[in-house]
């Protein structure tokens, strides 16, 4: 059985119908690519709380694999990490930073990108910055790394 995900968009002007969400669709795609089972992506608006009750109602729903778009930049509005934080039990520093690294290829504005990656339960969680380019770029890091970490949730030893 393929596992499930879920991608989540953080945005104040996409929830409100002023902006395309762009990056969300994108990770849906490649995610459903490499064999998840993912429906289309959720928009809710900035701040911790929108983040935090998102990332709570898709893990109640059985999501293993949790993509967020959005909200990781310095904006005041920007508190994706924090609601991230207040969901995930233990970090996986090394996906965020191995991100914004390879961002680094496409930007310096990469640097700025404050997402975190960590696992609460069963699931993996990961934020991604908004623009469908950090988007494309991150997948296939994410999709990569994800069928060894969910394995390893679920008691497999190291491959």
């Amino acid at each position: 059985m393929s596992p499930a995900a879920r991608v989540i968009t953080v945005s104040d002007r996409s929830s409100a119908g002023l902006r395309a969400d762009a990056g969300g669709p994108l990770a849906v795609a490649a995610l459903r690519a490499a064999g998840f089972v993912c429906p289309d992506a959720i928009i809710v608006p900035d701040g911790a709380d929108a983040v935090e009750n998102a990332l709570r109602a898709a893990c109640a729903a059985g999501a293993r694999l949790i993509v967020t778009t959005g909200g990781t930049g310095l904006s005041p509005r920007d508190q994706t990490p924090e609601g991230t934080d207040r969901v995930i039990e233990r970090t996986l520093p090394g996906i965020a930073e191995e991100l914004r690294r390879r961002g680094l290829d496409e930007t310096p504005a990469a640097m700025l990108s404050r997402g975190r990656a960590g696992v609460v339960g069963d699931a993996l969680i990961v934020n991604l910055p908004g623009s469908p380019r950090a988007v494309a770029s991150g997948m296939p890091l994410i999709v990569a790394i994800a069928p060894h970490a969910l394995a390893q949730l679920d008691g497999g030893d190291h491959a």
